[in-house]
């Protein structure tokens, strides 16, 4: 029987929605190009109803597009009482082709443009507090709200992609942070603090639900490596995106530009959308069994997708998913291990956006000067750049639990040197340099494998919210890392690395009882260890 078409419920009314979005947007180019006689500055300009019309439109089309991909419930209740003894052993076990590495290379552009959004924060600052004439902490409102929004859309758009789909979340997703491009044509500072809220709301979701399909499509032997990669790699070229795109496009097209980048970025995703297969983990624990079968034929061969072990129904059924959700990860069998990864993404957001945003200020009232800072931090993350390298090796072929608690341990025991050195005034050059360097690589490190972690450790049914919650508890220790900035907590350079090593140690020890080896093991096994290991502690 040919597989039913589980890509869209209603086709017409997704792409008539993609239209509406897109239409919406490009209807604020009039009163943007108005602006091209004064450095495109927008500031006190009247909406005009073209512009309200375009932004009338955008909320419309999302809602659209969202039925025409969202309406799948009848047919997985149809479905409920399939075949369930899939084997997804089977498909582990192949060598990586040319599907998985499509699969790869449009999830590290999706991953790109989710860095992307964010990293352009930095870049849209100094244009933005000149032309609203705001001052810079003001201005630092917006990363604030941005932060927020992304913090706020890892946990939704984590959800959605366990009760929709992960690639009907991937699309949503994408066609949102279209809809806020319309940021880069805001004539006032209150609407655009509205759009960044938004735009972090899309954005924050792409992290989570990438990883997630990443865990559930490529074999287990490859699994590992390539999600800390995929973390690296789409990491980086996000941030090499902004820094281009900054300095070719702001000279000629103001900040805004940078804003109106999300148009043809999340338009690439849509377009790649193709490529980006349903995880037939999902399909399978939703009882679509031959839209799973179908997938799997695509990655592993007709052989792996029809593979069935006797009595094997348990594979599946074993996550037959229960209400709670959210709940059922703060309460539930997974708890132990989950907050321990959710202290840890705290403690990482302290450190990312808390101690190492003001280290060069910290410096400088410790007698450097701040040309000397900015390039010490700058060797710094040169020596750290190879340590990318050593936790993909370690994460692959040593131990992926033991490799994320000795990251998170050289990250505390790195803060508490800062603690000693800041108490004892030391202020050589190269003391610095070293300590920040690995300062550098054991937090990336950690941040390298939290996400990968967390998508390899939950059942099918909480793989995305539970991702999408730890990636929320990193953003969430960035919101900190803000709140704490403003009360001067980091301007005692001391104290604050103390405070910072403390939940970074609570949360080594917290994984060290409650982790577990993922390395090399198929999914449905890491489950069945966890069920064994939380039978024995009963």
């Amino acid at each position: 029987m040919k597989p039913q078409n589980f890509s869209f419920h209603h086709p017409v009314a997704f792409w008539l929605g993609c239209i509406a979005i897109i239409g919406g947007v490009l209807a604020h180019g009039p009163m943007f190009m108005m602006g091209r006689h004064t450095g495109y500055q927008m500031v006190g300009m009247e909406m005009d109803a073209t512009m309200l019309a375009g932004m009338a439109m955008i909320p419309l089309g999302v809602l659209l597009a969202m039925y025409g991909l969202m309406p799948r419930i009848a047919q997985m209740k149809k479905s409920l009482h399939g075949d369930r003894h899939l084997q997804f052993h089977v498909a582990d076990g192949v060598p990586l082709n040319g599907e998985h590495w499509k699969l790869v290379i449009v999830l590290v552009i999706a991953l790109a443009v989710d860095v992307l959004k964010p990293a352009t924060l930095g870049f849209v600052m100094p244009g933005m507090t000149k032309e609203y004439e705001i001052s810079k902490q003001t201005a630092g409102v917006l990363a604030l709200v941005a932060l927020t929004g992304t913090t706020v859309g890892s946990v939704l758009w984590g959800r959605m992609a366990d009760v929709f789909g992960r690639r009907a979340a991937i699309l949503l997703s994408a066609l949102m942070f279209i809809g806020t491009a319309i940021c880069g044509a805001m004539p006032a500072f209150g609407w655009n603090l509205a759009m960044c809220f938004l735009m972090g709301a899309s954005a924050g979701g792409l992290l989570p639900i990438t990883f997630t399909l990443m865990a559930e499509t490529v074999p287990a032997a490859h699994r590992g490596w390539l999600l800390v990669a995929l973390g690296g790699v789409g990491t980086s070229a996000g941030y090499l995106l902004a820094a281009g795109s900054a300095a070719l496009l702001v000279p000629e097209f103001s900040w805004r530009a940078l804003w109106l980048l999300g148009l043809p970025t999340g338009l690439l995703i849509v377009f790649l959308g193709r490529y980006i297969p349903e995880s037939p983990r999902f399909l399978a624990n939703a009882g679509l069994d031959d839209e799973a079968r179908a997938v799997l034929a695509r990655f592993a061969g007709t052989e792996a997708a029809s593979a069935r072990q006797p009595g094997a129904a348990a594979v599946v059924a074993e996550e037959e998913p229960p209400a709670g959700g959210i709940r059922q990860l703060l309460r539930g069998s997974h708890a132990r291990i989950t907050w321990g990864l959710m202290v840890c993404g705290v403690a990482w957001g302290l450190v990312n956006f808390g101690f190492l945003l003001w280290l060069p200020t910290n410096l400088g009232s410790m007698g450097m000067d701040a040309t000397a800072a900015s390039a010490l931090l700058a060797r710094s993350a040169l020596l750290a750049l190879p340590g990318i390298a050593v936790v993909i090796w370690l994460y692959h072929r040593w131990s992926s639990i033991k490799a994320l608690v000795l990251f998170i341990a050289l990250t505390a025991a790195t803060l508490l040197l800062f603690f000693a050195l800041g108490l004892a005034r030391v202020q050589s050059s190269l003391a610095m340099v070293l300590t920040t360097a690995l300062l550098l690589v054991s937090s990336s490190g950690v941040i390298a494998m939290l996400i990968p972690y967390a998508a390899e450790i939950y059942p099918v049914h909480l793989r995305g919210t539970g991702s999408g919650v730890v990636a929320a508890g990193s953003k969430f220790g960035g919101i900190l890392g803000a709140g704490f900035g403003v009360l001067g907590v980091f301007g005692h350079f001391a104290v604050s690395a103390l405070l910072i090593a403390l939940p970074m140690a609570v949360a080594a020890l917290m994984l060290v009882r409650s982790g577990i080896e993922t390395r090399g093991r198929g999914l449905e096994d890491i489950q069945d260890a966890l069920g064994a290991s939380r039978g024995s502690a009963s």
